[in-house]
């Protein structure tokens, strides 16, 4: 019986525009094709005419957007002979690689910092039977040593300094435009090892080319806005971070590897760097759980928090379409969430009717 072929992912889908070829074993989760979500109460609750949209990359199928770099970053790691893969994480990039290299069957090592990655992240990689080295140092130090070992052993690095990665996360900027039908005029986006901001610009860049299946939709392309956490905010300082601090793990990184192209990015497009508290991330997150029933990882929120403070004080002036990225889901740092709501949310009653109706009652 035959089977007919379907796409499996975002090499399938843009393949014309990615370093593959017929013959090339396509290593994938079914990544990509994420939701663009249109806010509904958000803006009204700014006060301001805009039009605000999130990329939620938390519904990847590792839960972040790290997926869509690891399926070109393997991909072309397995068809280059390589039988490992090696980086260095925060949480994210660990639990991606680990996933697809045990789709594709080869053995993953990740480098994480002791005592610094959310729980949920930490979970998925054992699942996948990654080898795990922690260090007692931090995510950069950790990436000194990714490169250094790569030099000396036979593994593939698939942090962002290598171009596939680059080449997986710029596909979110061709779904956007596919979307929405051209750019966004803002594009709101969390910052931390700076991949990603790289990687969109790129996308934008890319896309305004016709290809053989994807026509040119738009010339046009967004105003790229940088958000960082303030305790590993090296783009505003304008050097590294010796010892980067926040609760937002995902941006907890004080020496961005793609730190030129990520500055090129903002030059480029007259974008912005901006910093925020942990407090003020942690209130964008559940202004947009709470608000918008959109549940993603602190980190995330660091772009809703930017894209709300420029709405608010008219940098992003009203009429303008703005896309926020949502870079993973919030099940990654739970414990992180629950610490913020549960002794609000949570009632602790006798199991009676009249206790139940009660606590409903006061409580509506």
């Amino acid at each position: 019986m035959s089977i007919a072929k379907h796409y499996t992912g975002l090499i399938d889908r843009y393949r014309d525009r990615l370093p593959v070829s017929a013959s090339t074993r396509v290593i994938s989760l079914n990544e990509g094709n994420t939701p663009l979500i249109q806010l509904q109460n958000i803006p009204r609750l700014a006060g301001k005419d805009v039009d605000i949209y999130v990329k939620f990359e938390g519904l990847n199928p590792t839960g972040s957007f790290k997926d869509r770099g690891m399926t070109m970053a393997v991909t072309k790691a397995v068809e280059e002979g390589s039988k490992a893969i090696i980086c260095a994480s925060t949480g994210n990039t660990s639990a991606a690689a680990a996933a697809y290299a045990a789709r594709a069957g080869i053995k993953a090592f990740v480098i994480i910092p002791e005592g610094k990655i959310a729980l949920g992240k930490l979970a998925q990689t054992l699942m996948y039977d990654a080898t795990i080295i922690q260090i007692r140092g931090n995510f950069d130090q950790g990436m000194t040593l990714v490169k250094e070992v790569a030099a000396l052993a036979p593994v593939t690095i698939v942090n962002s300094i290598n171009p596939y990665r680059i080449d997986g996360q710029k596909t979110a900027a061709f779904e956007i435009i596919d979307a929405l039908g051209e750019a966004p005029d803002y594009h709101c986006l969390p910052v931390g090892n700076a991949g990603n901001i790289t990687a969109y610009w790129k996308g934008y860049k890319e896309y305004s080319t016709a290809s053989d299946t994807h026509p040119a939709v738009t010339s046009k392309r967004p105003v790229m806005c940088g958000y960082q956490a303030a305790g590993a905010a090296p783009f505003l300082a304008g050097h590294p971070i010796e010892n980067p601090e926040t609760i937002a793990t995902a941006i907890r990184i004080g020496n961005p590897q793609s730190w030129d192209f990520a500055w090129a990015a903002q030059k480029e497009s007259g974008g912005w760097f901006d910093k925020f508290t942990d407090e003020e991330i942690l209130a964008a997150q559940k202004l947009l759980s709470q608000h918008e029933g959109i549940f993603c990882e602190p980190a995330s929120a660091t772009s809703l928090a930017g894209a709300w403070r420029d709405i608010k004080s008219g940098k992003i002036p009203e009429g303008s379409k703005i896309v926020c990225t949502l870079t993973g889901t919030g099940l990654k740092d739970p414990d992180t969430a629950i610490k913020q709501c549960a002794s609000a949310r949570t009632l602790t009653i006798d199991a009676e009717l009249d206790a139940v109706k009660r606590a409903i009652l006061d409580h509506m």
